[in-house]
This record gives structure tokens, sequence and C-alpha cells, in this order.
């Protein structure tokens, strides 16, 4: 299996994993916000930081656009609202910033061609497809005239749908993740042991990212040889927005970070040997 770099580190087999909190929309549009979530993520031990970038009136279906919704700015329709959380390019220049001064990776999800052509100018360490566009092959085409490493999950999505994807952007600087797409996923849902399928089928990176409410079963991903490893970060998960609930406090992304660097140095590399740990305890029970 192949491996990918992504600014210094390198991602794939016998790497440590690359961990991203997935800042996503949970800033609500304010990029102080926004920078708390980078500081929290930094502090937490992660190696990037990740945004998503909509175009609101290309993403929002047509009989959507116009219905009402409550929000902390007052009822507004669904359109107005969706523009209302999207940062713009003055406030990503102050993320990237903020991302350099800390020494953090950046990236985005990109949800359409406009997203790309903004983000592009950024020159990002990698690109991230959201599921919801597993099947946007103008979009994985798009995104790969970037020339830099794409990170593809594959929520809501058929085997031969992830071929097909897989066809379009090629294995050469690609990770794929394994997710289940639904907030918060169920346990019984979340089929871990996809990641040890997508090994088999695919030669690039494989990696996980997680919906549901918990770490343990993130912690299962590492330890069936995720490589890349994408979690919801939130400062509250009492915060208003739809993905503050399925997130993780940083309090418990540091406990994240750590259990997994703890997993993988305990995994070792499976060949069998006498530690020199061992040694003394079979002089004194084996006299050896």
């Amino acid at each position: 299996m192949s491996r990918v770099k992504i600014g210094d580190r390198w991602v794939g087999p016998g790497e440590p994993a690359f961990i991203v909190a997935e800042a996503g929309i949970n800033h609500n549009g304010d990029v102080d916000l926004a920078k708390q979530l980078v500081a929290a993520a930094q502090a937490a031990g992660c190696d990037s930081v990740k945004f998503q970038k909509r175009t609101p009136d290309l993403c929002v279906p047509a009989e959507q656009k116009n219905k009402l919704r409550e929000t902390p700015w007052g009822d507004m329709t669904y359109l107005e609202y969706r523009h209302r959380i999207e940062l713009d390019e003055a406030q990503y220049r102050e993320i990237d910033t903020y991302c350099r001064a800390l020494g953090i990776v950046w990236s985005v999800s990109v949800w359409d061609l406009p997203s790309v052509d903004f983000i592009a100018p950024f020159h990002p360490s990698y690109l991230k497809i959201p599921s919801a566009a597993l099947t946007n092959d103008a979009l994985l085409r798009r995104a790969r005239e970037l020339a830099c490493p794409i990170v593809l999950s594959t929520g809501m999505s058929t085997l031969e749908q992830i071929q097909k994807a897989v066809g379009v952007a090629g294995e050469s600087e690609l990770i794929l993740l394994h997710c289940t797409s639904s907030y918060p996923a169920k346990t019984e849902d979340l089929n871990l042991r996809v990641i040890r399928t997508l090994m088999t089928e695919f030669s690039c990176p494989i990696g996980y990212s997680g919906h549901e409410v918990g770490l343990q079963t993130t912690l299962a991903a590492a330890t069936l040889g995720a490589c890349f490893i994408e979690r919801h970060l939130t400062l509250d998960r009492a915060m208003w927005g739809s993905d503050q609930a399925s997130s993780v406090e940083p309090t418990g992304f540091a406990r994240l970070t750590r259990d997994i660097r703890v997993i993988e140095k305990a995994l070792g590399d499976g060949v069998k040997r006498v530690c020199a740990s061992e040694l003394p305890a079979r002089k004194r029970l084996r006299g050896e």
C-alpha cells in the first residue's frame, strides 16, 4: 500500500495516524470561534484542522432555499442561513495566518466547483471531498487539478460507487476514508471492518471519518489500521448548530489523540521477539 505526503508528514502504513479535527461549520460563521477551534485542535495534538466550504446557491436544493429556519440570528430562510455561516476570503486569510503561527496544517472540504477555485490560492496541503460529493465526477477532476493529495470520504456509497470515484480521481495521492453519514451515527451502523475491506480493494491509504458519539469506536478504527482519522471538534456540544451533537469537545479530543498514540506504540511491528524487559523474568523463572 502506498503512502501520501501531507505537509511534512507521511500518511500510510507504518506511519503514525494523521489526526484531523473537523471544525466544519461549528464556528457558526464567527471567525473568532473558528480560531478558537484551531487553537483547541493544536492543543489536543492534532495534525490538522479542517473547515467546510460551500457555495450556498449551488449546494442548497431548490425546495429548501426558501424554507424558514429558526437561528440564533432570528428567523431566516435556509439559503440565508447557509450564507450567514460561510466564511469569506478575508476570514480564511485570517485563519491561514493563525494556523501558520500555531504550526498546524489546515484545509477544507469542498462541496462544489467554485469552492475548489476559492481555496486554490491558499495552496492547501490536501483537499477533502465529502461523502455527499463522491459521485460528482466534475468536482473530483477539478480537485485533482490542484496537484495536492485528495482525501475522499465514502459515506452513503456502495463499493461500486467508490471504485468509480477512485477511477475518476486516480489512486495516486489519494486517501480513502470509511464513513457512516448519519449524525450522530449509531454504533451498530459503523461497520468498522469495512476499513479492512477497503485496504484489500485499494492500494491507497485508508482512514476513518467518524460521526459517532464517544471515542471507543474511533480508537477501534486506529487499531484496525486507519492511518487518517477525522472527528468533528466543537467547543461545546450544547452549542447551536447541526454538527455540534456529533462532535468531540477539546478535552475529549486530547484524550483521543493521546490514546491513539498509545495504541500505535502498543501495536508494535508484529514480529515475535523476547523483549529486553522480559530478560530478568526469563532468567528468574526459567533459568535462561
